[in-house]
């Protein structure tokens, strides 16, 4: 009876952990979420994160996040508009469940509209690899000629990053050991 129950118990949590930590990879072939569910009844997922992507960025500020999207931009987007501003924001995943806001900001100045573009990125990514940090404002860059997430979007982004899917697949990854565990893998790093 012991051996029923204990039975039980493992498959119900299992059962939980695939239902309530695997909806950021919904959209991946099953085969990749198996290796993942591994990885998590395992409990090697922080290991294999932590292996691939040893440490994080330095860029603590939005001062410097502005330097970093602006020269990312300015390497691979020359004739894009430019943003006035970029920020860390901490209530974007509470607020509108995303990542990062790419938005146009109009004001009237004096007898001219003026328009003003500015990217927001969620506050996680302070204490994320570069690899995270790049792959973000490259996406929320490529809304600055392209606003659908549709072809010529991810075309835009793979030029910029060819590794775009896969490190959009990894930070998932990340973000579902952040809902089992609630701990950042990555401690801030002394540079900024």
């Amino acid at each position: 009876m012991d051996a029923k129950l204990h039975w039980m118990r493992r498959h119900c949590a299992e059962l939980q952990v695939s239902a309530t930590t695997l909806p950021l990879l919904r959209g991946y072939p099953e085969s990749l979420q198996s290796q993942v569910h591994t990885l998590i009844t395992q409990n090697r997922l922080t290991e294999w994160l932590l292996n691939k992507y040893p440490q994080a960025h330095g860029i603590r500020t939005d001062g410097a996040l502005y330097n970093y999207v602006t020269e990312l931009k300015n390497e691979c987007m020359r004739n894009a508009d430019a943003v006035s501003k970029v920020a860390f924001d901490s209530k974007i995943h509470v607020i509108q469940n995303a990542l990062g806001l790419h938005s146009t900001i109009s004001r009237v100045q004096g007898s001219k509209l003026k328009s003003k573009r500015e990217i927001k990125l969620a506050a996680v990514f302070k204490d994320t690899p570069i690899e995270f940090l790049r792959m973000i404002s490259v996406h929320e860059l490529a809304h600055l000629r392209i606003r659908d997430h549709d072809r010529a979007f991810y075309q835009l982004c793979l030029h910029m990053e060819p590794a775009y899917h896969q490190l959009e697949f990894d930070l998932r990854v990340y973000l579902t050991h952040l809902a089992l565990k609630g701990v950042r893998l990555w401690a801030p790093s002394p540079k900024s």
